[in-house]
């Protein structure tokens, strides 16, 4: 497996031509330094692919409450990095601006600081890509993924709970909000991959599990739209066994430019008629619809 080496946030900036992008940087990277200047600007220094690369980001901070009238917010990304012949001068001339991170705590942190106009910015870490049902995980699905956020103010909320579902297997609801706003998109694929900036897949990992000891994919899938909400049972698929763990986690990238964010908890353990009752009128009350009902 491969490493990733964190170096202490150092300052950069760039005036090279720009290109539009996600917060997803690149995947399988070691050597990861973050950088920035007191313009907006950040330097992401690191080596993938044998290359030692430099990519600039500006442009974007926080997210948007979804909307069908404009874009989500976006990274612009350089990957020239600014070190072209035109730009080597201007390199040179920058200074430290960003100090240490002064934010909330972060899942899958690679590093962090906070900018001279109190904005965060982080880059975080985690395998994104893995195939469901703790199926054995090679190449581009194995990827580590480096993401980079920027923003104020507090994290995107993902909550989660567990129960049961018909009495037999594990079960998962909860839902992601920002800014006490839903977060959700407009349009998925066939199978439920988001196809606008909005959407959000809630990745779910399961501990200990009939995939084997330690930390399997079990499956991701949307927030739905209008609640921002999930549910998840944890059934036998096809000619996999019921991925029931000892622990669960899910990860969420966060809404716009803001952090990856993660919850982690036990399973619910042995079925429990008034536990199950309980959470039943919970998910009734708050996390309901017409795909996410009590049962």
């Amino acid at each position: 497996m491969w490493r990733l080496y964190v170096a202490a946030a150092i300052c950069a900036a760039s005036m090279a031509p720009s290109a539009n992008a996600s917060e997803l940087v690149d995947r399988n990277a070691s050597g990861v330094r973050l950088a920035v200047n007191g313009r907006g600007e950040a330097l992401i220094t690191y080596t993938a692919h044998a290359r030692l690369k430099h990519v600039l980001a500006w442009g974007a901070i926080n997210a948007r409450a979804p909307s069908q009238a404009q874009p989500q917010v976006a990274f612009r990304l350089d990957y020239a990095g600014g070190f072209g012949k035109y730009h080597r001068a201007y390199w040179r001339s920058f200074g430290h601006q960003c100090g240490a991170y002064r934010g909330q705590p972060l899942a899958w942190l690679v590093a962090a600081c906070t900018a001279p106009d109190g904005s965060n910015w982080a880059l975080q870490a985690w395998q994104r890509s893995l195939p469901n049902y703790g199926v054995f995980a090679s190449g581009a699905r194995s990827a580590w993924d480096i993401r980079l956020s920027h923003w104020t103010g507090p994290l995107a909320a993902l909550t989660a709970k567990t129960d049961w579902t018909y009495r037999r297997f594990d079960h998962l609801y909860g839902s992601l909000v920002y800014q006490g706003k839903p977060v959700y998109g407009f349009h998925t694929t066939q199978h439920g991959s988001p196809l606008d900036g909005y959407g959000r897949l809630i990745y779910v990992d399961t501990l200990d599990s009939r995939y084997g000891s330690g930390w399997h994919r079990e499956n991701s899938f949307v927030t739905h739209r209008p609640k921002g909400i999930f549910c998840y049972g944890f059934f036998p698929h096809g000619g996999r066994p019921a991925g029931k763990g000892t622990r669960y986690r899910a990860t969420a990238i966060g809404p716009g430019v803001t952090p990856d964010v993660l919850w982690q908890g036990l399973a619910p353990g042995r079925y429990n008629r008034a536990a199950d009752a309980r959470a039943n009128a919970e998910q009734r009350a708050a996390f309901s619809d017409r795909l996410c009902r009590p049962n």
